[in-house]
């Protein structure tokens, strides 16, 4: 795990040197372990270091393999390594490293840019190919691993954040309205190639570009996802069976690819519990963490799911770290986290991550988290809503999903930032994708190969990169999200969601745990919007910055301020609080000159 960032000039100029070390400075946090540059004539390479597999200098990066003209950048991990190395080594590879970093080169070499449908895992990388003066660019199936680029006519830059590429300079920081539009529609969720910012782009999920010296591109998909049923019909038993044997291997995979102890973040929840409880029997102290908040007060949720966890770690006896952060922690540290969102996130589990990344950096490297579960196995409470609804696949959506319907949105914001409905497009797009047997199986393909890649797996990459913590998220491995896309979606929703799951975990870990009601990471304080935290979005919402920007129309702000707790999307979140976020991202990470 670590931070990537490069420079290719098709101008036949050398890359500018300042640059790539502005883009390392940002990077710092998210590779604290070393640093290394690599430069080619037309080509130069950044990385940060987080060692994690093969501690020592013959995994250092960039790595350059001069017998076969290659060099590269990576961040991530190939849980699959061992196995590539010994292929590769049987077609007579040699190694001069232990890890993972030198299993992409060769694996290259090997299989060209088909090499990434070997890989298990998640990863982001920059390849430069020596010979043919080609850079390959390639991220994992679902997006866990960032990867953003700004390209003109002169040059590409890419970087692992998209504050990198800011500090490198000569970006186009003007807002893109049909990102905007997605943003504010879609939770926060502007799918890839787009960001909020018009001269920033990401590489989508489960793609490659390759760039050549003269600046021709091309984008290759190479992973797509079916969810159909299977030729053959099996039982419920024959899918659970396989279920559990697909998910033990995964954890498996996620655990043993490191060199350094692997912990558990364990939010009380039946996803992170029966990771420990699949792991407990394989870890000697097993280490595992979680974190509260803050009640406050009257009939709003509660702060903290302790009264589970504790359950939990009672059962399996594991070396627990438990958390509990007062409102006015979350209020202070709030502007770093917001500093360290390559994109603007309004879900408030993101404080919630930071605050607990941070922790638990200080006892280990990596840690295990249920991230994704959810999505691919049914767990939300919007799946059954929009499978019981009345109309068309996007209407059925459209009014269990969107934060904003179309006309609220022209209401939202100043009318240089109108535009046709381009979210209902692209959902009607994704949704009539082929490939796809009913309506439930389109929309839950469209969560995970989508959705999921900007809420929560950025999350995940973003809080806990900023502490130097690899999150690994086993619930995406692509076996068990492939089996669970072919699997009837009504196994998946029975029981109020995830019954798969369910069943695995009966008699592993304690059934009030199974049998509790779906739990999210609460903040309240996010959510019920009062005292301390009222004043901070009021602040941010009528500050010189947001007046000058002219972002959102003024009277539809002023609504929101009058009335802060009436006014909440479908998905529960406080609309006041998601334009707060999104101005005071744009201060705290866009130039505004």
């Amino acid at each position: 795990m670590c931070g990537i960032c490069g420079e290719l000039r098709f101008d036949k100029q050398t890359p500018d040197p300042d640059g790539i070390k502005r883009m390392m400075s940002c990077l710092a946090r998210r590779g604290p372990d070393a640093e290394g540059i690599y430069g080619n004539n037309m080509l130069a390479f950044g990385h940060r270091r987080l060692s994690i597999i093969d501690l020592s200098e013959h995994s250092k990066q960039p790595m350059v393999d001069e017998a076969l003209h290659l060099a590269l950048v990576f961040n991530g991990t190939i849980y699959n390594y061992k196995a590539l190395r010994d292929e590769l080594l049987e077609m007579g590879y040699d190694f001069f490293s232990e890890g993972d970093t030198e299993v992409i080169l060769k694996a290259y070499h090997a299989w060209g840019e088909h090499c990434v449908e070997h890989f298990y895992g998640m990863f982001a990388f920059a390849l430069w190919d020596m010979r043919n003066q080609t850079l390959f660019l390639a991220r994992d199936r679902f997006g866990i691993k960032p990867l953003y680029y700004a390209v003109d006519g002169a040059s590409l830059r890419f970087a692992s954040t998209l504050q990198a590429l800011l500090a490198a300079g000569g970006v186009d920081t003007s807002i893109d309205p049909v990102a905007l539009h997605h943003h504010l529609t879609l939770h926060a969720v502007v799918p890839a190639p787009r960001t909020l910012l018009n001269g920033v782009k990401k590489i989508p999920p489960a793609s490659c570009m390759s760039f050549t010296a003269s600046g021709e591109v091309k984008l290759r998909r190479y992973w797509s996802l079916d969810a159909t049923r299977p030729a053959a019909t099996l039982s419920e038993q024959d899918w659970l069976a396989a279920t559990r044997h697909v998910l033990n291997k995964a954890v498996e995979r996620h655990r043993l690819a490191a060199d350094v102890p692997v912990g558990v973040l364990l939010s009380g929840g039946l996803d992170s519990s029966l990771i420990v409880g699949l792991l407990a029997d394989h870890v000697q102290d097993l280490r595992t963490f979680s974190i509260g908040f803050e009640d406050i007060g009257g009939d709003a949720e509660k702060g903290d799911e302790f009264e589970y966890s504790d359950q939990v770690v009672k059962r399996f006896n594991t070396r627990h770290h438990k958390f509990l952060i007062p409102n006015s922690e979350v209020l202070r540290r709030l502007p770093e986290a917001v500093r360290c969102m390559s994109e603007p996130m309004v879900s408030q589990d993101n404080i919630a991550f930071y605050l607990l990344a941070e922790k638990v950096s200080q006892e280990v490297k990596v840690a295990l988290a249920g991230q994704g579960a959810d999505e691919v196995f049914g767990g939300y409470f919007w799946y059954p809503q929009m499978q019981a609804a009345q109309g068309s696949a996007l209407e059925k959506f459209r009014d269990h999903y969107f934060d904003r319907d179309h006309a609220e949105y022209l209401e939202t914001v100043d009318s240089r930032y109108h535009t046709p409905d381009v979210s209902s497009e692209l959902v009607q797009r994704e949704l009539s994708q082929a490939h796809a047997d009913t309506f439930l199986d389109q929309v839950l393909r469209f969560d995970v190969t989508t959705l999921i890649v900007d809420d929560p797996v950025k999350r995940m990459d973003n809080m806990s990169m900023a502490w130097g913590l690899e999150a690994r998220v086993p619930f995406l491995d692509h076996e068990l999200v492939e089996l669970a896309a072919r699997m009837p979606p009504e196994l998946r929703l029975k029981e109020g969601g995830k019954f798969p799951l369910k069943a695995i975990a009966r008699g592993l870990i304690p059934d009030a745990v199974i049998d509790r009601p779906k739990g999210y990471f609460p903040v309240p304080a996010l959510k019920y919007v009062r005292g301390e935290f009222l004043q901070f979005m009021k602040e941010v919402l009528l500050s010189d910055a947001c007046l000058r920007r002219g972002l959102f129309n003024r009277s539809y702000v002023e609504k929101l301020l009058a009335a802060p707790e009436a006014h909440y999307t479908r998905l529960n979140g406080n609309k006041l609080w998601h334009l707060a976020l999104l101005e005071f991202w744009l201060q705290q990470n866009v130039d505004l000159k």
